[in-house]
């Protein structure tokens, strides 16, 4: 691919500032190269981070995001900037979770999206949460998200 192709890219090989909010962060897009092909990708997020909106103590989740492609694709780097500008932003578990999955749909209008949140417990009660924009499309292969339900010490 021509270099020319990422040109209209502001993150893309280029040093930025981590954003401190999630309204500051700018997710970016690509042309899908594969447009007539159903497939899944999936964005793991091992280590996210937000802050209790009461407490300001620290939430730690895995983020687990499936979409499947239209027209368009998440550009790695702005996702990454953009789930790290959760880590001084303060809400709750579901309200991080719906917020991500529901900017990244907007920004790439995929044919399907669900997003898995795991969030380690607080207060002795795990939450997770699951959001998506509709049903899957058929004869697209959907593994499961991967992540065991909290069982504490095995």
């Amino acid at each position: 691919m021509s270099e020319n192709v990422y040109s209209d890219l502001d993150q893309l090989g280029r040093p930025v500032e981590a954003p401190q909010s999630p309204d500051e962060a700018i997710l970016e897009r690509v042309k899908n190269p594969q447009l007539n092909t159903l497939y899944n990708v999936r964005f793991t997020a091992p280590e996210f981070t937000s802050l209790c909106p009461k407490t300001g103590q620290p939430d730690f989740a895995i983020l687990v995001l499936d979409y499947v492609p239209s027209e368009w694709l998440v550009e790695s780097k702005s996702l990454k900037l953009f789930l790290g500008s959760f880590r001084n932003h303060g809400a709750f578990h579901e309200d991080c979770t719906i917020t991500v999955g529901r900017k990244i749909a907007d920004l790439i209008e995929p044919k399907w999206l669900r997003i898995g949140g795991y969030w380690y417990p607080r207060g002795g009660i795990p939450i997770d949460v699951f959001w998506q924009t509709n049903s899957p499309p058929e004869n697209v292969w959907l593994p499961d998200q991967g992540v065991q339900p909290y069982r504490g010490r095995v």
